[in-house]
């Protein structure tokens, strides 16, 4: 028998990062750096400090995302959280706002909440400024405007004394040496946005060669989502992109042949013992579940029962009330009969009347009213059904006396008119005491067999989704081919993989099969997978942080800043290449304007000649 594969949604909540205290070692003898891994899909920040009660490890980790309530009404304003204090994206998200276009950051008013989030849970407690050093990931060949943003940021806003600027696959890459640096190889990075194609020669980036596939998680978990909305369109808001995401986290994996695998799944057995059931959250309570026809009417009779009970109590009051107004008129009534006008003339404009003829009609329709009432309560207690007619409120057509009254009397019936609609007498049909016809519980399953690879399928066939580019195969052959011989001999004995969308089960067999088919016969490649594809370009960052600590190399101080600009660089073994940008001499306007003059005086003589 094939084994029971139904895996729960774990639909885990974000806890809020509290705030740490920070040790005493980040402040003395000199400021620790501070170490922020700027993802697009999750914020990593800590201390690179090498005393040992720091911890070696990211403090902080939350997702770089951030929503701004509207606020209650009336109450007070706007709210905005970040990361971690979302709790649960889902229900917030259409309010959910990023400070990335793919893996650049362009909204800085948004990264600087992303920052101020970092510096306020890592207690920094300088007044008015960072006084710590900061290292800083950012993208691939990223855009001089973007860096010049985030160091316009970080140096006017926050009052930094000095930054560094690093590419987190290549700090992941100088986290994993696997010999002495500087050493050479082929970085493949994927990540949320994006896949990148890095080659590194003696330790510096070759920037000329980079190649980027618009690829990555965030693309992948669209396209399951899709894939699943279309299989199971009754389920459709229930698959959520968070579930998706934890789909390709935990169930997917990277088929080393897709073609040999797509036709193992057409085998029965094949699906039945690989097929993952994932079980969405259901209620057990059944729309019109079968109950015995004898609770039923046992409780239709006691809710019967009730009902008689209330509208006997009404009437009675109903009764009393109508007889007290009763008596009163007729004593206003008596009071004429007696000749005493003036206080009969008091009583009527106590009871807002005219005349004499609207006391006499008031006193007839009410005489009416108890006498139609007395009548009713004579027949309910021979009737023993209730009548549903009289289940509904009567308020007299003229009632001046008690308006008020009458009032509160119809809203204490209103609450009951929904039980009056739905306990209607009528004949109740046989229900037959029997089980559902299917499995609740299969029915809100979501059944997993070919869209466990298909998904992540898309980094190395993007037409799988209607994209025209080229996947992490054809890339790695277009960047190797930019090379000669001897150097693609050197780049493919250390390909190295790293980035979250390269965590996938099968990846590394995978890109090993794609080398063999493009190398030449009994040629050698060694592939390494990143030790912590995550989170090794932080703890890169921090080695690199704590080594260069005290100099020079690498680090923008606020004076470079004000010199040479914000899209300023300088270059490390991890960093991108700095290209500045260059503008075209402009000759000086003296010159510009001599020039024509000396033309038009050469042209007169050879005119006259």
């Amino acid at each position: 028998a094939a084994p029971t594969r139904v895996f729960a949604f774990r639909d885990a909540r974000w806890a809020p990062d509290p705030v740490l205290a920070p040790s005493a070692a980040v402040r003395s003898p000199h400021p620790a750096p501070l170490v922020i891994d700027n993802g697009s899909f999750q914020t990593r920040a800590g201390w690179a400090c090498p005393d040992p009660a720091v911890p070696a490890e990211p403090l902080l980790r939350f997702r770089s995302l951030a929503a701004r309530s509207r606020g209650a009404r009336g109450g007070a304003g706007a709210e905005t959280q970040v990361g971690n204090d979302l709790g649960s994206p889902e229900p917030l998200r259409w309010l959910l706002r990023s400070p990335f276009d793919r893996n650049v950051p362009v909204q800085l008013e948004l990264q600087e909440l992303l920052l101020d989030h970092v510096f306020q849970r890592l207690g920094v407690s300088s007044q008015g400024c960072v006084d710590h050093p900061i290292v800083l990931t950012e993208a691939v060949c990223n855009p001089l405007y973007s860096r010049q943003m985030m160091s316009e940021l970080l140096f006017e806003c926050y009052q930094v004394p000095k930054v560094s600027y690093g590419v987190d696959s290549l700090y992941s890459f100088y986290h994993n040496r696997r010999q002495s640096w500087p050493c050479s190889g082929l970085v493949i990075s994927s990540g949320y946005q994006c896949t990148h194609i890095l080659p590194v020669l003696e330790g510096r980036l070759d920037a000329k060669h980079c190649k980027r596939i618009n690829l990555g998680g965030c693309q992948a978990a669209v396209y399951l989502q899709r894939l699943l909305q279309l299989k199971y369109p009754g389920h459709f808001a229930a698959i959520t992109l968070s579930r998706m995401e934890e789909i390709l986290h935990e169930h997917s994996y990277i088929a080393e042949d897709y073609i040999e695998e797509l036709q193992k799944w057409r085998c029965p057995e094949y699906y039945e013992n690989n097929v993952h059931k994932m079980q969405l959250p259901f209620s057990n309570k059944l729309l019109g579940s079968t109950v015995a026809s004898e609770e039923k009417q046992e409780k239709r009779q006691q809710q019967l029962r009730r009902l008689q009970e209330l509208n006997a109590r009404r009437r009675e009051e109903k009764l009393q009330l109508d007889q007290e107004r009763l008596d009163r008129l007729l004593y206003v009534q008596e009071l004429l009969e007696d000749g005493q006008m003036d206080q009969f003339h008091k009583a009527l404009v106590e009871l807002n009347m005219d005349s004499a003829e609207e006391l006499q009609s008031y006193i007839n329709k009410l005489s009416l009213s108890v006498e139609q009432t007395k009548q009713k309560i004579l027949q309910s207690e021979v009737n023993i059904e209730v009548d549903v007619v009289d289940s509904k409120p009567e308020t007299p057509d003229l009632d001046p006396l008690g308006s008020e009254q009458s009032l509160e009397d119809v809203e204490s019936i209103n609450e009951f008119e929904p039980l009056f609609a739905e306990e209607q007498p009528e004949v109740e049909k046989p229900v037959a005491a029997v089980q559902p016809v299917f499995n609740l519980a299969e029915y809100h399953q979501l059944f997993l067999g070919t869209e466990r690879i298909r998904a992540p399928e898309i980094v190395f066939q993007p037409s799988l989704i209607g994209e025209d580019q080229a996947g992490i195969a054809e890339t790695m052959q277009y960047v190797l081919e930019r090379y000669s011989k001897e150097q693609q001999a050197v780049l493919v004995q250390n390909v190295f993989l790293t980035g979250g969308n390269m965590m996938y089960p099968g990846l590394k067999a995978r890109i090993q099969k794609e080398l063999l088919e493009m190398r030449p016969f009994q040629s050698s490649f060694q592939v390494h997978l990143a030790s912590s594809p995550v989170l090794d370009a932080w703890y890169g960052a921090r080695d690199w942080a704590v080594e260069y600590m005290s100099r020079e190399e690498g680090w923008i101080t606020r004076k470079d800043y004000e010199e040479k600009g914000g899209e300023y660089l300088k270059e490390h073994c991890a960093s991108n290449v700095y290209v500045p940008i260059r503008l075209p001499k402009q000759a000086p306007r003296a010159a510009e304007a001599s020039a024509p003059s000396r033309a038009s005086g050469t042209g007169n003589p050879s005119e006259q000649a």
